[in-house]
């Protein structure tokens, strides 16, 4: 099933890398308007507005795992993931604009119930291509360069996604009529048909076989939630450079979580323009854009370890330099965002492609057929880092007094000086502290090139 270093040609790499502007859109947009649409839109408030993205995040982490397993097993008896790939690029669109189909004049607590059980079915659609999706590397590439190739244009990809809908998402909401009904409706129907289709195209890069014919028995949902759990942690307890390279991404995911659903509360009440999101974002992707290749280049010069290392002190060091908005917001703040935006692409590029090192380096130990519980074990450390960033940031609003309010009042809150503190700490010390603590794991995780490629 995996490919030799000839066969990974540049429509392979292409149509891989393509996947992440369906996943890097949906990372992306609702991190970024979803708490605030919940709290500026829906007047819901900040606390029960992050109980509501945590309680979907919890699920995504719950059922990972469970279609990994399952993504396994369609491998092993259709020869393929690709089908669970199709479903879930099919059925995400639909969900996706249900979330922010809330009508107008919902009570605040019927507007967060009507969110919740639309996001955790998006939530389960995503998951149902991005879990086999993580998966693919390993069967797609040999060798460790190789997978740093593809797994550098995936970031090229996903730093192009992640400006197209941090921009682009706001910019449409803005125009359907802003902070409104019909602004989130068409920011979510023409970010949800663009994502479903970067997912469509990518799933039929899934490499198409013979069934394997060692296929894991049926089971029950319940009894497949136990044995898909107690293989993830399995997988956790026998391979310590996957231990090492999850908990650091799952910090890691943490603070740009946490930076991600703060940037709306910064441009409105730090700035003083909702518009300034879409600058935001520009500052932060462009450059990132420019160097994601660059961290390749690096990290065949001095490892993939090492570029991750430099990266994330890089991106530490960026966010930390911006606790001056406490005392001067201004335009100055979109220097450090670009300088966070260059690490941002190592952070990312480096441990997806140190990631299929780790599911082979565990095959030759362990035998193959665990790159699925990988798959999902990687997901749903992701999704928690990114839902804990969001929860982090609720908990900050809720404590420094922040004032929630609903579109229909949208000019008539203002926000305590307390809240507008919390906000600017979120956006800068509290994810440089997050990050210096990602570095421990990261010292722990000791697979290096020769350990990858001595043995192939």
């Amino acid at each position: 099933m995996i490919a030799t270093e000839q066969s990974l040609t540049r429509a392979t790499v292409a149509r891989y890398a393509v996947g992440s502007l369906g996943t890097g859109g949906f990372a992306t947009l609702p991190g970024l308007v979803l708490v605030y649409y919940l709290t500026d839109s829906l007047g819901v408030a900040a606390i029960v507005a992050g109980v509501v993205v945590t309680v979907a995040k919890v699920w995504d982490v719950l059922i990972d795992p469970v279609i990994g397993a399952r993504s396994d097993r369609m491998l092993a008896v259709h020869g393929s993931r690709r089908p669970m790939m199709l479903l879930g690029a099919i059925a995400l669109p639909v969900f996706f604009l249900l979330t922010f189909a809330v009508p107008p004049g919902t009570a605040a607590g019927a507007a967060a119930v009507w969110v919740l059980v639309a996001f955790v079915l998006t939530a389960t659609a995503f998951s149902l291509f991005q879990v086999p999706y993580i998966a693919l590397p390993a069967e797609l590439a040999s060798g460790y360069d190789q997978r740093t190739r593809l797994l550098t244009w995936r970031v090229v990809a996903l730093t192009f996604a992640i400006l197209l809908f941090g921009a682009g998402g706001p910019a449409l909401r803005t125009l359907g009529g802003g902070n409104s009904f019909a602004g989130y409706l068409l920011m979510a129907l023409v970010a949800g048909v663009v994502i479903g289709a970067g997912m469509l195209v990518s799933a039929f890069v899934a490499p198409r076989g013979l069934p394997s014919g060692d296929v894991p028995p049926r089971a029950s949902v319940w009894a497949t939630v136990r044995s898909n759990y107690a293989a993830g942690v399995r997988v956790l307890r026998e391979s310590q450079p996957f231990r090492a390279l999850l908990l650091t991404f799952l910090l890691q995911g943490l603070a740009t979580g946490l930076m991600l659903a703060g940037a709306n509360y910064v441009a409105t009440w730090v700035l003083h323009s909702e518009d300034a999101v879409t600058f935001l974002f520009v500052a932060l992707i462009a450059p990132a854009l420019v160097v994601a290749p660059l961290w390749g280049v690096i990290a065949r010069r001095i490892g993939k370890e090492r570029g991750f290392v430099a990266a994330s002190i890089l991106f530490a060091v960026a966010a930390l330099s911006m606790v001056g908005l406490l005392w001067a917001p201004g335009a100055w703040v979109y220097a450090p965002v670009a300088v966070v935006g260059a690490a941002y692409a190592g952070m990312q590029s480096l441990p997806m492609a140190m990631l299929p090192d780790v599911i082979s380096h565990d095959a030759r130990r362990n035998g193959e057929g665990r790159a699925g519980t990988f798959g999902g074990m990687w997901t749903a450390g992701e999704t928690t880092g990114m839902a804990l960033g969001a929860t982090v940031l609720s908990i900050v609003l809720a404590v420094s007094g922040y004032v929630s309010r609903s579109a229909a009042v949208a000019d008539a809150a203002g926000q305590p000086a307390s809240a507008v503190a919390g906000i600017a700490l979120s956006f800068s010390l509290v994810p440089a502290a997050i990050i210096a603590i990602s570095l421990v794991p990261l010292a722990r995780y000791r697979l290096r090139k020769g350990d990858i490629d001595d043995v192939l």
